[in-house]
């Protein structure tokens, strides 16, 4: 993937207003998830860094991993149902980050569908070309960070190896001990740059972006394949 195509976001990042209010899928309104939010931490001024990583543990705990597809889903549906895709689980980090106060927007990227190959050897065939990406990013200290960035640094010395897409650890486990990173910028033991299609952009929400690119599988393809999957363990 070409430097050209990595950084072709359409949308200045720098335009989008700073944003924590509820959307259709961030409902952080709902009883669950302010009782959530307020057991992370603080909920206002006072939330910080702290919180979200105690956010992010609570949800890797409370919320089993499992291969859904309705990217819509909104965050206290994920929360109630105890268990949702690494998508709806970084919806609720996000959903409980707004709770909280902090910011947050998502940056769209469009990855290889052959990145998911090796957590689906016999299905390969059923697995979508390209996948539409919500990676989050929270406003702290003045400035955005990546979801990424939550434990620390992509630029920090880390020890946890690269994530292999297989087994049970997903996108969402793996930020707690490797430097995702998806720009190729750092010396990540977790450079996935080569995964990358296009960068379509920052989003104030995951909302805006599904609604401007569409979920992954379209709804007569999703429907049936969420009643299959969305049960099945990652």
């Amino acid at each position: 993937m070409t430097p050209a195509l990595r950084r072709s976001r359409h949308r200045s990042a720098h335009a989008l207003p700073r944003t924590a209010a509820p959307t259709a899928i961030l409902d952080w309104r709902h009883p669950r998830l302010l009782e959530l939010a307020a057991e992370a931490g603080d909920i206002g001024a006072g939330a910080d860094r702290a919180t979200l990583t105690a956010a992010h543990q609570l949800i890797a705990a409370r919320v089993r991993p499992v291969y859904a597809m309705n990217e819509r889903q909104p965050a206290s549906t994920t929360l109630r149902l105890g268990r949702g895709s690494c998508s709806q689980r970084l919806a609720l980090l996000e959903a409980v980050a707004r709770a909280c106060g902090i910011a947050s927007r998502v940056r769209g990227l469009l990855v290889d569908g052959r990145f998911w190959h090796p957590r689906f050897p016999r299905l390969r065939a059923l697995v979508p070309r390209r996948v539409v990406l919500a990676w989050p990013e929270f406003f702290l200290d003045g400035q955005w960070v990546s979801v990424s960035e939550l434990y620390a640094p992509l630029s920090a010395p880390r020890t946890g190896g690269r994530f292999t897409n297989t087994g049970s650890e997903t996108l969402f486990d793996a930020i707690t001990r490797t430097a995702v990173d998806w720009d190729g910028g750092t010396c990540s033991s977790c450079d996935l740059s080569a995964q990358v299609l296009a960068d379509l952009g920052s989003f104030d929400s995951r909302d805006d972006l599904f609604s401007e690119h569409g979920q992954t599988l379209c709804l007569p393809v999703r429907i049936p394949a969420n009643l299959i999957m969305g049960r099945r363990a990652a």
